[in-house]
């Protein structure tokens, strides 16, 4: 039988039987309560009902009701259709209007609560984004009540960094849900500018307030979120954070120790007037970042320094497989009853193989660029990646070109093996290449241009010490490609 006859039929049953025996357990005590108090009993029966089911099963639990109540409870007793008095009438009608209006409530809040719910799970990310970088789980739990605003994102970004994100927009409804989507697409956005944490949550706090400005005072109060934005490098195994309101991230040793990282407190997203500090820590092999929002340790049951010691607790004996990470996070420290939506984050970070890294110091002269081009070439051949040397070779000559004649040395040449090939030239200027489309006069000004045209993707992202510029190619099918991570025991 399917599944939604079966629901169905219980759900019938349950709108005749319910009323049926409450007022069996009533009728010991008939004498001793009014007909008021026993319609007031119902009406409460009706509206549990209608909160939690269909709307028809509501309607007609109200009308079960009602013949219950003339039923029992009128005189003369036991008769469907003599009534002595039109107060009985009107009980009997109170509790069949009652059940109308409450299903219709529960009715519009369901169909607002679907509405809420699916659309904010239409703006998390589907599925997390497989990087060399980190493996990464995450898992969302809507509120009982009402959806929020929390969010989470891992984004791929250029040389095989990776960025992960956890928001939280203060409030449930609509509002939050569709605040969350724009804020997240805001942080997508930014991230393809390759900022760093710190001037990315800047960023991000004039949208807020851009936001406020656009509501006008029409809007119930302002808006108010909070977000952490991390970046991790494989090549040097630093993870640069910046967060704005939010809590900090758990960060779990490769040996099980546990700590909550001590990092700057930024002010929530729309203050304004106050900078976001970034902070660095460097991060060992099989490294696990666990990004959470606040539901997961508030509860009105305990405070949040127990729900800190308890998640610590909890993750220094979960083993180091994401995935399992999560399942038994959210089986021990998730509330009961969560009031507030959960958003958590967990990855586990990998340090990139030193054998797919080749680096060179760029003389700051053009007549060094052949020798470079012939220590590249070799390298490449040592990476089985001869089909691309002569597509690498003109990408290097043209960015190392470009470094020399107007960068600011010292220049330096990387390139890193994955999936995909990617060219690194870094110098200390801090003034960006930009595409020119020459024209046949033209006797310069394709060098950039040439690059776009050769690699699949390319950019500048800027350093403390300068800028880099970077291209990214599909590697040879020849090349093995590095294997993911094997979940850990």
């Amino acid at each position: 039988m399917p599944r939604g006859l079966i629901r169905g039929l219980a759900a019938l049953l349950a709108a005749v039987t319910v009323p049926l025996a409450v007022c069996a357990l009533l009728l010991p005590v008939r004498a001793t309560l009014s007909q008021n108090n026993v319609a007031l009993i119902l009406m409460l029966v009706v509206a549990t009902v209608a909160a939690l089911s269909y709307r028809w099963v509501a309607v007609l639990t109200a009308l079960s009701a009602a013949v219950w109540f003339a039923f029992f409870f009128t005189a003369p007793y036991g008769t469907f259709i003599r009534f002595n008095r039109a107060a009985d009438i009107v009980t009997a009608g109170l509790l069949l209007g009652v059940g109308l209006a409450v299903s219709q409530l529960a009715r519009r809040y369901s169909r607002e609560r679907a509405i809420a719910t699916t659309l904010q799970r239409s703006l998390l990310p589907h599925v997390l984004p497989d990087t060399c970088a980190v493996r990464a789980a995450c898992r969302y739990v809507p509120a009982e009540a009402e959806v929020g605003g929390d969010w989470f994102d891992v984004i791929p970004l250029p040389g095989f960094r990776t960025a992960l994100v956890v928001g939280d927009v203060v409030g449930h409804g609509l509002r939050s849900a569709v605040t969350m989507g724009r804020l997240r697409t805001a942080v997508l956005n930014f991230s393809t500018l390759d900022l760093p944490p710190d001037e990315l949550l800047a960023r991000l706090d004039d949208v807020v307030k851009q936001m406020d400005a656009e509501a006008g005072a029409g809007q119930e109060g302002t808006i108010a979120a909070t977000c952490l934005y991390a970046i991790y490098d494989p090549v040097s195994g630093s993870c640069t954070m910046a967060r704005a309101g939010h809590f900090p991230p758990a960060i779990v040793r490769p040996d099980g120790r546990v700590e909550i990282l001590d990092l700057p407190e930024g002010p929530p997203l729309g203050v304004g007037g106050l900078r976001f500090e970034a902070v660095e820590q460097q991060l060992s092999d099989n490294t696990q970042l666990v990004l959470y929002t606040d539901g997961l340790i508030k509860n009105r049951y305990r405070d949040v320094g127990a729900g800190l010691k308890l998640l610590c607790d909890t993750l220094s004996g979960a083993g180091l497989d994401p995935e399992k990470t999560c399942q038994t996070v959210l089986e021990a420290v998730l509330p009961a009853r969560p009031v507030d939506d959960v958003a958590l984050l967990i990855a586990r970070t990998r340090t990139f193989p030193h054998d797919r890294i080749a680096e060179w110091d760029i003389p700051a002269f053009p007549a060094a660029v052949p020798d470079l081009r012939a220590e590249v070439s070799a390298k490449l051949a040592d990476w089985n990646l001869g089909e691309t040397a002569f597509t690498t070779k003109l990408i290097l000559s043209e960015l190392v070109t470009n470094a020399i004649r107007y960068g600011t040395p010292p220049a330096h040449l990387r390139l890193l093996l994955d999936t995909t090939l990617v060219v690194e030239v870094g110098d200390n200027s801090s003034t960006s290449p930009h595409l020119r489309y020459a024209t046949d006069r033209d006797e310069g000004g394709r060098g950039i241009f040439i690059v776009a045209q050769l690699a699949e993707r390319w950019g500048t992202r800027f350093v403390p010490t300068g800028k880099i510029v970077w291209a990214e190619q599909p590697a040879a099918p020849s090349v093995p490609v590095t294997p993911d991570l094997a979940p850990v025991a």
